[in-house]
């Protein structure tokens, strides 16, 4: 099964916008602006897209944080579609974004949002030494519950 996931950037930037709006539509209960298609775009090789076989399955969409000389990577979105989840294809994205972090020394921490009651995000996250750091009470408008957490990976 290895050999037929593969992670990649988008070969262009409106392949990878229709890429990521096509997925979105099936995986997020939120329609996103451009604002975030244009920061997953300017992300580059931090937004990537998995296949299984020739199918588009899941992505990771980052925004890359500028303060300074050093750089956060946020992580706007992580999703692979239910019927190919619990084939590590969601650890392939992560570590793939992770892997570029630990290469670039101005980046200092990698960070998201998570819905409260999202357990099985909140593990998966745990697994890869994410700490909560931080709670956000009325976070989200449109989803109950609305709170967040805030989770972070520091780097440097």
């Amino acid at each position: 099964m290895e050999e037929t996931i593969r992670i990649c950037d988008g070969e262009s930037a409106s392949d990878l916008r229709q890429s990521l709006q096509r997925l979105n539509a099936c995986l997020f209960p939120v329609k996103y602006k451009d604002t975030y298609y244009r920061d997953a775009v300017l992300a580059g090789s931090y937004t990537k897209l998995a296949f299984y076989k020739d199918a588009c399955v899941g992505n990771i969409a980052c925004r890359l944080e500028e303060t300074g000389p050093y750089i956060r990577v946020y992580i706007m979105t992580l999703g692979v579609l239910p019927s190919y989840r619990r084939m590590g294809i969601g650890s392939k994205l992560l570590q793939s974004v992770l892997g570029l972090c630990q290469q670039d020394p101005r980046v200092v921490d990698v960070y998201l949002h998570v819905q409260t009651n999202n357990d099985e995000a909140m593990e998966f996250y745990k697994n890869f030494d994410f700490q909560i750091v931080d709670t956000i009470f009325n976070y989200y408008i449109r989803l109950d519950p609305p709170d967040c957490y805030v989770l972070s990976l520091r780097l440097r």
